[in-house]
């Protein structure tokens, strides 16, 4: 190895200010993951059941079978999470981003149509919810061009940003090489977007995400056991990153969100906690991430 793939400078000591609109001092960033009916399962054609974020920790795949308290639990995520949370938000006029698995948006159109309704941003989250670190580049390649085509044809618009998740080492490759996206988001580097150099005349927009600020650890060990706990951790995060801003280095703050882990009811009042809490400050841009990819563009382009 004579030069070394990975960037651990960054913006360094030079971070930009990123201008956010009316002058504010955090953009807030509130994502969606819409999964439920694209994760694994043997009626999908998957090897086995899925055995990722649910309330079962520590679930295992069922090969050749399907695990119908697993797949109940994905389903609360459509029928009654999805519900809760779209009252939530659009109660409360907050922009939204989805990120949306083209199988799963597939199989739920009610949902669909609310979302755009709501005026929310759909954004794409791969053809399936599946680990791709072992699929083969073509293999993966193809999915994506999928997954484009599946969500063009059930939304009416081809998605502008993209998030794999259960990503590999090719994919931000493969969907800077397919083009079309003003970001995508398959990286946790930074508090701010950055751009990738793709050749001397192009460069890709990554706009991180966050596995921190995220309800995934309600689904995890030695994560977040309750509502409170949710809300003083996003809480702590966004006071931080204010208190940043009023020294002149506003930054972003991503928050993720599940349908089937922050969707149910013992955890919903933290989150709605917190959105209050934020619309309380002065000076916060509370933007969709496409927003924030038009902003930067526009900005640092």
């Amino acid at each position: 190895m004579t030069t070394y793939p990975r960037d651990m400078k960054g913006y360094g000591r030079a971070i930009p200010d990123a201008k956010w609109p009316g002058g504010a001092l955090v953009a807030v960033q509130f994502v969606l993951n819409y999964e439920e009916g694209g994760e694994n399962n043997i009626l999908h054609g998957d090897a086995a059941s899925e055995a990722f974020l649910s309330e079962i920790v520590g679930a295992a795949p069922w090969a050749g079978q399907r695990h119908w308290n697993m797949e109940s639990i994905y389903e609360y995520g459509a029928r009654a999470g999805f519900w809760r949370l779209w009252r939530m938000f659009t109660e409360r006029g907050v922009p939204l981003t989805i990120y949306g698995v083209a199988s799963a948006l597939q199989r739920s159109p009610e949902q669909v149509q609310a979302m755009k309704e709501a005026g929310w941003e759909i954004a794409s989250h791969g053809l399936k919810w599946v680990e791709h670190k072992d699929m083969a580049e073509d293999v993966e390649r193809a999915s994506i061009r999928e997954a484009i085509r599946v969500h063009t044809d059930v939304t009416g618009a081809r998605p502008l940003g993209w998030y794999t998740g259960r990503c590999s080492m090719n994919t931000t490759k493969l969907v800077m090489e397919e083009g079309g996206f003003l970001y995508s988001s398959d990286d946790y580097a930074d508090d701010l977007p950055y751009f990738l150099q793709k050749t001397e005349d192009k460069k890709h927009l990554i706009i991180p995400y966050t596995l921190d600020a995220n309800d995934m650890r309600f689904a995890t060990p030695q994560g977040f056991n309750t509502g409170d706990h949710f809300y003083q951790y996003l809480k702590d995060s966004f006071d931080c990153l204010y208190g940043e801003g009023k020294r002149g280095s506003p930054k972003m703050m991503s928050v993720g969100l599940h349908c089937r882990l922050v969707g149910r009811p013992g955890r919903a009042l933290g989150l709605a906690k917190f959105i209050d809490y934020v619309l309380a400050h002065e000076k916060v841009w509370v933007a969709k991430r496409e927003d924030i990819a038009k902003h930067w563009w526009a900005t640092f382009g």
